[in-house]
């Protein structure tokens, strides 16, 4: 019982670990802040100190209008790719069986790759260009409470998180845009929001996390997560109005909310554990609290995540591959406000296909 516990505090510490390219739902660390279940024999006075190293990459280069996929932009050469490698750094403290507290610090490169922002009107070209984006992102704290006592409820619990995100990540990253200056020369300007290394709020997240143990090796798991940013935008240009005139309701960059939920089963083979589960992940067309106009790029991914852990007595490694199955870019504020009785504008989005998730946790 104690291997499916320990399996899912690891899968819950990866599980906040977003990917999904245009659509920029960025990593404000683990979920849940245990690598063990806290049973009965952690006293009150005693405690431990967890730290988990989480890497992701992905690469996005499909493009998705609502749910139709855009399969012509790779056809004709002027899809958007993007390639993100992250880092989560995240320091637990268990205090008791009850309580726990967690920052996490992610690290992020990024990397972007398209013509149009390189090449605006009216001389385009066909000439493809990159921009890069390497950081700190935004910082979070989260503490944690099991709401039954696991003394008294060992087969099933409910996890509790609060937490604060900090805006410690630059989300006016620049680099060079491509023949856009006087005499079509390279432009120092913001790079595009999906590779900016933050989002420039400060934001506050709720975190619901649980398990139900069936049998000594089999386990449900479920959590939930939702990060609010109250700030409307954070003043960042996005020269989309160069782009096109039409555009310039998104000339600034909005601060939105995210939001991810999964439900999955753990199955434990000595000291390898499988599971298996789905999740939700995505940026919702409107704040809970704020504003939501601006330039944002709504939207949500399902996908089937597959996960593996090996468990040593104080170590444990884990990979998972969520994989998409459903994707949507749903129609912004901003696409809203353009759309007429004649004509329905929904903005565009690249997704990835899947994201490879690596890490190691260390009882301290």
């Amino acid at each position: 019982m104690k291997k499916i516990f320990t399996t899912l505090s690891i899968l819950l510490i990866s599980a906040k670990v977003f990917s999904q390219g245009c659509v920029a739902i960025r990593s404000t660390g683990g979920i849940c802040a245990m690598t063990e279940h806290p049973d009965s024999s952690l006293s009150a006075d005693g405690g431990s100190w967890v730290l988990n190293m989480n890497t992701r990459y992905f690469m996005s280069n499909k493009h998705f209008k609502g749910d139709v996929y855009q399969k012509e932009r790779i056809k004709n050469g002027n899809e958007v790719i993007n390639h993100q490698f992250a880092t989560d750094l995240s320091l637990i403290r268990v205090f008791n069986s009850r309580w726990s507290a967690m920052i996490d610090i992610p690290v992020i490169s990024n990397a972007r790759s398209s013509k149009y922002e390189h090449n605006p009107p009216p001389d385009l070209s066909n000439e493809r260009h990159s921009m890069h984006s390497f950081g700190l992102g935004d910082i979070r704290v989260a503490a944690y409470r099991w709401l039954f006592n696991p003394a008294t409820s060992p087969k099933a619990n409910v996890q509790l998180g609060l937490g604060i995100k900090f805006a410690t990540g630059d989300y006016d990253y620049q680099d060079y845009w491509q023949n856009v200056g006087p005499g079509r020369k390279p432009e120092l300007r913001t790079v595009d929001q999906s590779i900016q290394l933050g989002d420039g709020g400060t934001g506050l997240t709720l975190e619901i996390n649980s398990f139900a143990n069936i049998k000594h090796n089999l386990g449900l798991y479920a959590n939930a997560f939702y990060l609010s940013n109250p700030r409307q935008n954070n003043g960042v240009r996005t020269y989309r109005e160069l782009v096109s005139p039409s555009l310039a309701n998104e000339a600034i960059s909005s601060v939105p909310d995210q939001f991810m939920a999964r439900l999955g089963a753990n199955y434990a083979l000595d000291k390898l554990v499988i599971s298996a589960g789905g999740r939700i992940e995505g940026i919702p067309i409107h704040d809970v609290i704020g504003g939501s106009g601006d330039f944002r790029r709504p939207g949500y991914v399902i996908s089937v995540e597959p996960s593996l852990t090996y468990q040593l007595s104080k170590i444990n490694i884990y990979a998972s591959v969520p994989a998409a199955v459903y994707r949507k870019r749903t129609q912004s504020v901003t696409d809203r406000a353009r759309s007429t009785g004649t004509t329905f504008v929904n903005g565009d989005a690249a997704f990835a296909d899947y994201s490879v998730n690596l890490g190691i946790s260390f009882r301290l």
